[in-house]
C-alpha cells in the first residue's frame, strides 16, 4: 500500500487468492484495469484504470470514497488495560470512549514494530487499527499473564475523505454527525439504518472520517450503495488507494514496512512526541531510554525529478541516505520523497543531491515534514481553503 509508485503498477506476480482477505466491496469496484496489492493480508486496488492527478484534485476540493485494507483487531477483558499498557508505548489508562489516539509497538531493541491508532470502543474493550505487519501475531505471544482475548472482527474500513466529507457524513448520518465531531473522536452511528462506528481520522491529511464495519452485521453492498447515493451529489468519487498516496505523503504519513520499520526508533521516525517514557514499563521503554534522541526522517523536494524508493542522496560527494517513497505533489509542483538518513545532522534546509536508478543527479532540499500545512489546519478543519 505504501509504495504504489509508477514503477510497482508493473511489478506483478500471480498469488493465492485464498491467502488473503477479499473486501465485501469488491462487486462495486472490480474492474479489467485493476492493479491490487496485499497489505495486513488483504486484498485493495491500488489502481482501477483512473486518473491519479484528477483524483488527487477531487480528493482536495471535494471527496473521495477508498476501501483500505487497514485491520482493527479487538482487545477485550479484565486485563486490557494492562496488557496495552504493556505493548503500546502510548499511554492507554487514561482513555476514554469516544477518543483516539496515535500509537506505536515497539521490539525489545526499541525498533517500531507497528504503529495505528487505538480507539476505547466500551469498558475494558478496544481496537487497535494496525498498520501492515503480523500484529495481531505480535499481541498474542505477549498476552501469556493477562486474562485478555485477542480477536480479529474481520471488520473492513471506508475512508470519505476531502472537505466535501463533513457534509457527506452529517447526511448520512442523519445530522448525528457535524462540526461538533472533532478530529480523532470516535462513536456508534446510525449510517442508513446500520449502526456502525465511526472515526474522524484518515491517511490523507485531509477532513475526513473513517467508517468501520463488521462482517456479521454489516450489509456492506447496501452501506456503499447508501454512502454513494449521498457523497455524489456532493461530487464525491471511488478512487484506489494511489490519490491516497499521493496525498499521505505529502501529509507526513508514514508508513509501517516501507518508511519505518523494526531497525528504527521512534525518536529517528520523528515520532518521539508519541512515545511515553513516564510510563512504568513497556516493552522497549529500557532500550528507548539509552537511545539518541535524534531524528533520521525528513523530507526532500526535488523541482526536477521524482524521488524514488531506493534512491540515494549524497552530501558533499558522500553517501547520507536513500529515498524510501517518492511521489509527484501536484499542490507544491515539484517531486517529494521520504528521506531516510543514516547519521543525525541538521538535515532540514540543506542542499543535497539525489541520484536516481538512471544515474542522473537531481539537486535537492531537504525539509521538515509534512511538506505543507504544518499545523494540520486542513485535517482538523480550520483551514476550509479549497486549492
Amino acid at each position: 500500500m505504501n509504495l504504489q509508485e509508477e514503477k510497482d503498477l508493473s511489478n506483478v506476480v500471480n498469488i493465492s487468492a485464498r491467502r488473503f482477505e477479499e473486501s465485501p466491496f469488491i462487486e462495486r469496484q472490480d474492474t479489467s484495469k485493476m492493479v491490487r496489492g496485499v497489505y495486513a493480508g488483504r486484498f485493495f486496488a491500488v489502481y482501477n484504470g483512473e486518473d491519479p492527478i484528477q483524483k488527487y484534485w477531487t480528493l482536495r476540493r471535494k471527496a473521495l470514497l477508498f476501501d483500505v485494507p487497514e485491520k482493527p483487531i479487538e482487545i477485550s477483558g479484565p486485563d486490557s488495560v494492562p496488557f496495552l499498557e504493556k505493548v503500546l508505548a502510548r499511554k492507554v489508562a487514561n482513555m476514554v470512549e469516544g477518543r483516539g489516539y496515535y500509537a506505536i509497538a515497539c521490539t525489545p531493541n526499541g525498533g517500531i514494530f507497528m504503529d495505528g491508532v487505538i480507539f476505547k470502543t466500551a469498558h475494558n474493550i478496544y481496537r487497535y487499527v494496525q498498520a501492515d505487519g503480523p500484529f495481531e501475531t505480535w499481541l498474542l505471544s505477549n498476552s501469556s499473564g493477562f486474562n485478555v482475548k485477542i480477536s480479529d472482527p474481520q471488520c473492513r474500513v471506508l475512508q470519505i475523505q476531502g472537505p466535501s466529507s463533513i457534509e457527506i457524513m452529517r447526511i448520512a448520518s442523519n445530522n448525528e454527525i457535524t462540526e461538533d465531531f472533532k478530529y480523532f473522536h470516535s462513536g456508534f452511528f446510525n449510517i442508513g439504518n446500520q449502526k456502525l462506528y465511526v472515526s474522524r481520522t484518515g491517511f490523507t491529511n485531509e477532513l475526513g472520517f473513517e467508517i468501520y464495519c463488521d462482517k456479521e452485521t454489516t450489509n456492506h453492498l447496501e452501506l456503499w450503495d447508501y454512502l454513494i447515493s449521498v457523497g455524489e451529489p456532493l461530487g464525491m468519487e471511488v478512487s484506489s488507494t494511489r490519490a491516497m498516496t499521493i496525498r499521505r505523503i505529502e501529509g507526513g504519513i508514514l508508513g509501517n514496512l516501507t518508511d519505518m520499520d523494526t531497525s528504527m526508533t521512534p525518536f529517528e521516525a520523528g515520532l518521539g512526541q508519541f512515545i511515553n517514557l513516564d510510563k512504568d514499563d513497556f516493552i522497549g521503554r529500557d532500550a528507548l531510554l539509552n537511545k539518541d534522541k535524534r531524528q533520521l526522517l525528513f523530507g526532500l523536494i526535488c523541482k526536477s525529478a521524482t524521488p524514488t524508493s531506493g534512491a540515494t542522496i549524497f552530501f558533499k560527494n558522500k553517501k547520507v541516505g536513500h529515498i524510501t517513497a517518492g511521489v509527484p505533489s501536484p499542490t507544491l509542483g515539484s517531486g517529494i520523497g521520504f528521506a531516510r538518513f543514516y547519521e543525525p545532522k541538521e538535515w532540514p534546509e540543506t542542499n543535497v543531491s539525489l541520484v536516481l536508478s538512471d544515474k542522473t543527479v537531481h539537486q535537492s532540499k531537504v525539509v521538515d515534514l509534512p511538506f505543507f500545512d504544518k499545523n494540520k489546519d486542513i485535517v482538523r478543519g480550520l483551514d476550509r481553503t479549497i486549492p
